[in-house]
Formats: structure tokens, C-alpha cells, sequence
């Protein structure tokens, strides 16, 4: 084949295999979504409750290291490293397969905006799987408090660390955090689809969940954990507080991830087909 040729082959034949690779994510995201949405509840719930429980570990290895490590290593390479841990919570989770709140502020959000699913039946899945992880993740800050300084793991500041990293950021700011951290975790879902082996699978959750981590950003199912353990052994983070904390930090991850993920995304895949189509 002639180079002239080979070149107007590349220039007419590329953008629509990549307008067709984008509409079979979408297609992808919108299949997994409607089966989720039509789980049967106890299955979303106790899927829920196994994500906020797993979900723990990260936190538990970020005080951990913190204990460990103390100030000997200085701020910077303590950060990344505490970053590092954070994503080992994710990594259990969605490599576990279990019910993700952050991931579904996307995921099951997609169907809805394709008209094949109820807002209702959206409202019905956040409410089973963010319950879920937010008990799961309550359970496990409470035996993790008493168990890790007992254990002789953690020092009980450390957790007062941790938390204060999320809860010391006015109520806008922490708003406009999560909504940055619900925009990764809606990319997550959008990366994880696209992505077919389990190597490249599990580089794009550590990716996006270290880069939550070090930029300490409130993700509303971890952060549950970190700041209500932070609660428990401090004085100095009341239970208001922590409330306050995973309300603003809820909304901004919904915000996040249906809009800057699910509602762009969609939108522009949907009118890239039909401009295609024209």
C-alpha cells in the first residue's frame, strides 16, 4: 500500500474505531450498571457492608506505617508511602468485586441518562450500598481502634493524624475535595472497563486511589473509617464534626461522579455517535 494511501486510511478510519472503542465502554457501563441495579437487595447490601469492612485495611496500614515510621523518614516520603497504603483498602474492593458506593455515583448513574433505568431505582442502589459501606466501615473503625494500639500496631495518635488531614478544611473546601476525589473514582470505573487484563486492571486502581490518598482528598466510604476512628480516640474530632465531614464529603463524591463523570462522558459519547452517524 502506497504512504499516501496509508495515511488517508489513518485519517478517515481512526476516529470512528475510537468514537466505536468509547460507545462499547459506554455500552459496557451501562450492561454492568443495569445488573447491579436489579440485584436483589440483601445481595447490595451485604456486597455494601463486605466493601466498607474491606475498605478498612487501608486506612489500618496508613496508621500502621505512620507508627512505624514516625517522623524518621520526613514528610514527603512518609506521604507517598502513607499514600500507597490508602490504595491497598481499593485494591481489596474492587478486586474483590464488592459493592463500591463512589464507583455507582457513575456506573449506575449511566443507565438513568440512557432512559433504561428510574431515578427511583438509582436512589434505591446508593441508599443499600452506601448504608452498607458506611456500616462496614463504622464496624470496622470501632474494632480497629481498640484491637490495633492493643495489638501493639498503632499508636492511637496515629488515627488522630489521619483524620485531622480531612477534617481541617473549611465546609467548601472539603465540598470542592470531594467533589475532586468523586470525578477519579468515576474515571476508576470508566478506566476499569476499558481496561481487560487484570495487571492493567489493578495499575489504574492503585493510580487513581494513590493519587486520592496523597492528595488527602475526602472520599466519603474511607474517610468514614479515618475520621470516625480519629472520633474515637480524640478529643480533639468530635462526632459533629465527623458527621459534618461525611455529609459534605457524600454530596461532593455524588456531584463528582454522576456529573463530571457519568453526564459528560455520556454526552459526549452519545453525540459523537450521532455526528458520526450525520
Amino acid at each position: 500500500m502506497a504512504k499516501e494511501e496509508l495515511d488517508q486510511r489513518i485519517r478517515t478510519e481512526a476516529p470512528g474505531e475510537g468514537q466505536k472503542a468509547k460507545q462499547e465502554i459506554l455500552a459496557e457501563e451501562i450492561q454492568e450498571g443495569l445488573e447491579e441495579l436489579e440485584r436483589p437487595a440483601d445481595g447490595l447490601f451485604l456486597s455494601g457492608v463486605s466493601a466498607g469492612l474491606d475498605i478498612g485495611f487501608g486506612p489500618l496500614l496508613m496508621a500502621v506505617l505512620l507508627t512505624v515510621v514516625g517522623g524518621s523518614w520526613g514528610d514527603p516520603l512518609t506521604r507517598i508511602v502513607v499514600a500507597n497504603a490508602y490504595a491497598v483498602g481499593f485494591i481489596f474492593v474492587i478486586g474483590g468485586r464488592s459493592e463500591l458506593f463512589t464507583e455507582h455515583t457513575t456506573r449506575a448513574a449511566l443507565p438513568v441518562l440512557d432512559g433504561r433505568a428510574s431515578i427511583g431505582q438509582l436512589a434505591r442502589l446508593w441508599a443499600l450500598v452506601y448504608g452498607g459501606n458506611i456500616l462496614g466501615g463504622g464496624l470496622f473503625a470501632v474494632g480497629m481502634v481498640y484491637f490495633a494500639p492493643a495489638y501493639g500496631i498503632v499508636e492511637p495518635s496515629a488515627f488522630t493524624d489521619i483524620a485531622l488531614h480531612l477534617t481541617e478544611h473549611g465546609p467548601t473546601i472539603l465540598l470542592a475535595g470531594g467533589v475532586v476525589a468523586g470525578w477519579l473514582m468515576g474515571l476508576l470505573s470508566w478506566l476499569l472497563t476499558a481496561a481487560r487484563e487484570s495487571i492493567s486492571r489493578l495499575a489504574v486502581v492503585w493510580l487513581v486511589t494513590t493519587s486520592i490518598g496523597l492528595a488527602h482528598l475526602p472520599h466519603s466510604i474511607a474517610g468514614n473509617v479515618e475520621v470516625l476512628a480519629g472520633a474515637l480516640v480524640s478529643p480533639n474530632i468530635s462526632l459533629a464534626q465527623y458527621a459534618g465531614f461525611l455529609a459534605l464529603a457524600t454530596v461532593g463524591n455524588v456531584i463528582g461522579g454522576s456529573v463530571f463523570v457519568a453526564l459528560l462522558k455520556y454526552g459526549h459519547v452519545v453525540r459523537g455517535g450521532e455526528e458520526s452517524a450525520e
